[in-house]
Order: structure tokens, then C-alpha cells, then sequence
């Protein structure tokens, strides 16, 4: 099947805290710059299984966005979507590490060239063969992206494509008033649903509800596949049969010395939804989702696990489900 994948959003460089518990306002060594943002780390992931995505957004003329920009052409992405901006630099991202997966941001995202992403940089011509867009939450930190977003949506809906959504919630962005109302207008159009564990409340309908019951509830609006990701323990599929009865399925994850957490999910994503989109039965694209997100953690700096998809045969040819 062919197809072809846009994504939107924030495309910047991050900057990782060297020693774990380290803060923000104390004096600490920081290691980087790291070409980072959650859509492009999903956009870097697709393009190094070898399938065609193009990634919209903005960099500053400096040499971050220099740098941004080289690299995700080098690992094949469509960069054609990217503007350099006249007006601002090039976004940034410092993050700390309280433990092995919990981490604190300090963004620069709607001041950047990034945050200036607007509708006017979606160029329809780039859109024209594309089948699939895939949203992250991260992204709808203003109304000019919303509506870049809701262009590229209207475009390929239009066509009879299909729309990812990752929430992606950063508690930093929560007071961020656009970016929760826009939620439930990107659910209304979503095909497949990446909620993490921890962002399925956020979903429910009242606090009494379990994973199952909330994921249910969203099929019956009209998500056709749902994928909760639980990192190491695996993932947990939601799916509708024929007779509109609710079919789950679990596949484990993978254990490994987790480096650095930033990324795996987009990672995950990134393999769910095109090898999903390349034919792949569901347990397979999880299967092999697992094992992108694995690599992803083992590496230090958010985009520096992608893989390709003979490393992720290589993976699973290797290692053992736990």
C-alpha cells in the first residue's frame, strides 16, 4: 500500500541536564544542543524506517536551525515544509532528570521561529499526495499551529486520509488555553489514538472509569484503532469487530538500560502508525513499536535512537520479551 505521511509543529534544540536531580536555578552542566521537538522526532523515526513523510515548521536563520534542518534531510524527512524565519530564533528545550522517566522542561516554543508556525506555511502542493497526517498534542500550543493543523486535517480528510493523535501532555503547556479546547476537535477526526498510560484519565469520563471503559467509549465516537503505551510493560491495543463488540490485545514491551526517556514515544508511534499504514497486522506493528521505543531509550538525546528496520529486526531477533 502506498502512502505518505505529514506531520506538524515544533522543531528546536534541547539541552539535557548532565547530573539527575539537577535544577533549573542553580549552576549545573548541560550537554547538547540536541535536534529535538515531538513531531520531529516522529517525522525522523518514519523516515528512517524508509517511508515517505514530509514535516512542516519553522527554524530561525542561525545555526541551530541550520543544524535542525540537516538533520532531518540526512535521515531522509521532506524538509521542504521547514521556513527559516526572519523574525525569531531557532526553539529551545532544557530538560532535567528526577528519576529515569520523570522530567521537568523549561521551553521556548511560542516565542520561537517555531511558534510562528502559521497557516500560511502549509503549502498545499506538499499536501497533495499525502494520505496520512499525524498530530501531537505538543504541538497546539497556539492558534496560528491549530491552524496550519486544522489546514493539513481539512486537506487530507478531504481525500479520504487517515489522522494519528499522540496527546503527548507536558504538564508545562497546560496553561496553554489553545491547546485544550483543541483536543476535542482533533479527536473528532482521529483514526488511531497513542494515549501513554499516565494521559488515560485524562480521557475518561469521570474518575470512576477504567482504561477499558474510557477506551470504549472513544471507539463508539469513531477512533478505529487505539494503542496505550506503557513503555517497558508494552502496550495495550482497543479495537473494534465487525459486530461492534470491543477487541484488546497486549503485547510486551522490552527491558533495557533506559538512558534516556525523551522520545521513545514518539518513536513508538512513529513505527505503530506506519507499519500499520505499510499493511502490517496489529500485533506486528506493536511488536516492532516496542522495539523502536526500546532502542529509542538507550540512547542519550531525544532523536538519537531512531531506527532503521533492519535494526529493529535485528532487535527482536535478539531479545528476549520480559
Amino acid at each position: 500500500m502506498r502512502f505518505k505521511i505529514c506531520t506538524i509543529g515544533e522543531l528546536l534544540v534541547e539541552f539535557l541536564a548532565k547530573e539527575q536531580n539537577q535544577r533549573f536555578d542553580q549552576a549545573g552542566e548541560f550537554i547538547g544542543p540536541f535536534v529535538s521537538g515531538a513531531p520531529a522526532i516522529f517525522a525522523d523515526q518514519v523516515a528512517k524506517l524508509g517511508f515517505p513523510v514530509v514535516f512542516f515548521s519553522c527554524v530561525g536563520k542561525d545555526i541551530f536551525g541550520k543544524m535542525c534542518i540537516h538533520r532531518l534531510n540526512s535521515d531522509g524527512v521532506i524538509i521542504d515544509g521547514i521556513t527559516p524565519h526572519n523574525k525569531a530564533n531557532t526553539g529551545s528545550a532544557f530538560v532535567t532528570y528526577k528519576a529515569s522517566s520523570e522530567r521537568d522542561f523549561i521551553f521556548n516554543i511560542p516565542n520561537s521561529a517555531c511558534g510562528l508556525l502559521s497557516f500560511n506555511h502549509i503549502n498545499e502542493n506538499l499536501l497533495r499526495d499525502c494520505t496520512h497526517l499525524h498530530v501531537m498534542g505538543s504541538s497546539l500550543y497556539s492558534f496560528r499551529v491549530i491552524d496550519a493543523i486544522r489546514k493539513a486535517l481539512d486537506i487530507i480528510k478531504s481525500k479520504g486520509g487517515t489522522i494519528s493523535f499522540d496527546p503527548n501532555l507536558r504538564k508545562e503547556m497546560f496553561d496553554i488555553p489553545e491547546m485544550e479546547q483543541s483536543f476535542d476537535y482533533i479527536m473528532e477526526y482521529t483514526d488511531i489514538f497513542l494515549p501513554s498510560e499516565s494521559e488515560v484519565s485524562y480521557f475518561a469520563n469521570d474518575n470512576n472509569e477504567n482504561e477499558q471503559q474510557t477506551m470504549f467509549a472513544l471507539l463508539k465516537k469513531g477512533v478505529k484503532h487505539i494503542v496505550v503505551k506503557g513503555g517497558s510493560k508494552g502496550a495495550n491495543y482497543y479495537g473494534l469487530n465487525e459486530q461492534g463488540y470491543l477487541q484488546t490485545l497486549h503485547v510486551d514491551g522490552y527491558k533495557v538500560n533506559s538512558v534516556d526517556p525523551t522520545g521513545a514515544g514518539d518513536c513508538f508511534g512513529a513505527t505503530f502508525v506506519s507499519l500499520l499504514l505499510a499493511g502490517y497486522s496489529v500485533e506486528q506493528a506493536l511488536q516492532y513499536a516496542n522495539a523502536s521505543g526500546a532502542l529509542a531509550v538507550s540512547k542519550k538525546g531525544p532523536m538519537e535512537g531512531t531506527s532503521t528496520l533492519a535494526e529493529l529486526k535485528h532487535f527482536l531477533f535478539h531479545t528476549s520479551i520480559e
